[in-house]
């Protein structure tokens, strides 16, 4: 395709760019939406609560603010001549380029747009060479726990420790190519898992690895090739960016010897007069791409990897932990809650906490929380059953309703000391009752 010069307003002027501002005097973006009033009890409207991050994090403006740009000129993209097809693909293409940088990929890893965390897992699941055994946690998203034909599942660690042993053994057992699959940080407790060691443990027994980052990435900065992690996959609808679009990074030999994800136009570079003498892309970005895709998904990605690379993370870090300790300690006061975890009060954790209350069913204080306080958050098991029943330690979960659920808050950009307050004085409000 003819190399596009595309001209902003800042190229067009004669003036150098201002220096970056410190990372402390950076602003924080705001969520489209803050704004949002929702009806409670009484006919009264309040300002929304968001603590539902983990599910479906909002729209950064930003985010917003890239996709509107991109509408006037949107086009296809790769095949067209058309100067609106060509600048359209130039987005396309630099939104790859922008998310590898985010993740610090090797200049050699594929990247490969796709739905969502769940859609990247068993892209990855379709290619991996015959004969491979996966080794996954019984503490996984489902989306990391189901996709696999031949799997190992482990048993929830007492301690990180003793993940990183049962992994060791695991994969000592396995002959042939294996896969060790493992969250970065979980989505039921915010703990984050000791993916270094685990990473060093899979290379060790010549295994690979893939890290489910979907709950990571929003909160911390991930540099894939520092870990030494051979592939990750997130969702853009938990980064901000809720566009339907989602990724899977990583090595490009499995992706390239796997069966196209999806078989049509994009994917095939000639077709015969029979189907099967079709001639497959080797690429694994086209190979794997079929069809128009989510161009619009892809540049609110990217948008979203540049603004929280633009604010640095030291902020964001910082006002999360803030918010986070201030929830954690809150809930802690509140009578009969009790906060779920894996590894300890104490281990280090994104802004993600699920509790129960003792009496009354996850479903029953969510929709209390919703209709008469204006809070949103998560009830349920998360997508994650094993792991919550374990958690639990009760088939019913303590409730009458065997349910077997919990209550989820969790926090991100545009979470504010008001509703974690709110939510804190709500909870002690309905456990009185």
């Amino acid at each position: 395709m003819p190399t596009l010069t595309i001209f902003n307003d800042a190229a067009a002027t004669s003036e150098a760019p201002a220096p970056a501002a410190p990372e402390s005097a950076r602003p924080i973006p705001a969520v489209v939406g803050a704004d949002l009033e929702v009806p409670v009890k009484g006919g009264r409207l309040v300002r929304y609560a968001n603590l539902d991050y983990a599910a479906s994090a909002p729209c950064l403006e930003p985010v917003s603010a890239a996709v509107t740009a991109a509408l006037p000129a949107y086009s296809s993209v790769h095949r067209g001549a058309g100067y609106a097809s060509q600048l359209t693909t130039a987005r396309y293409e630099q939104a790859r380029h922008t998310v590898r940088a985010f993740v610090g990929a090797r200049p050699s890893d594929a990247v490969v747009f796709t739905r969502n965390t769940t859609d990247a897992t068993n892209l990855l699941a379709r290619c991996l060479p015959e004969g491979t055994t996966v080794v996954v946690f019984d503490t996984e998203h489902h989306a990391s726990l189901l996709p696999w034909r031949d799997a190992v599942r482990l048993a929830p660690p007492a301690f990180p420790g003793e993940a990183v042993r049962a992994a060791d053994e695991a994969l000592a057992a396995v002959d042939g190519p294996k896969l060790l699959v493992v969250t970065a940080a979980s989505n039921v407790t915010g703990e984050l898992w000791p993916i270094a060691a685990l990473a060093h443990i899979a290379h060790r027994h010549g295994a690979r690895i893939l890290v489910d980052a979907a709950q990571f990435v929003p909160h911390r900065r991930l540099n894939l090739t520092a870990l030494d992690l051979d592939y990750v996959a997130f969702s853009g609808h938990k980064l901000y960016a809720p566009f339907g679009a989602g990724v899977l990074v990583g090595r490009g030999d499995w992706l390239a010897g796997g069966e196209p994800y999806l078989k049509g136009g994009g994917a095939v570079r000639a077709v015969g007069e029979a189907p099967e003498a079709a001639e497959w892309h080797e690429d694994p970005e086209p190979r794997h791409e079929a069809g128009t895709p989510n161009v619009l998904g892809a540049i609110a990605l990217a948008a979203a990897c540049d603004a929280l690379t633009a604010t640095g993370w030291t902020a964001l870090v910082r006002e999360e932990e803030r918010l986070l300790a201030r929830l954690r300690a809150g809930l802690a006061t509140v009578e009969g809650v009790r906060e779920l975890a894996l590894w300890g009060a104490d281990h280090p954790r994104v802004g993600i906490v699920s509790f129960t209350v003792d009496g009354l069913a996850a479903r029953e204080v969510a929709e209390a929380l919703s209709a008469e306080y204006g809070i949103g958050v998560r009830d349920g098991k998360f997508c994650a059953h094993p792991f919550v029943r374990h958690l639990l330690g009760t088939a019913d979960g303590g409730c009458e309703d065997g349910t077997a659920s919990a209550v989820r808050a969790s926090i991100g950009i545009g979470t504010t000391q008001e509703h974690v307050d709110r939510l804190i004085e709500a909870l002690r409000a309905i456990v009185a009752r």
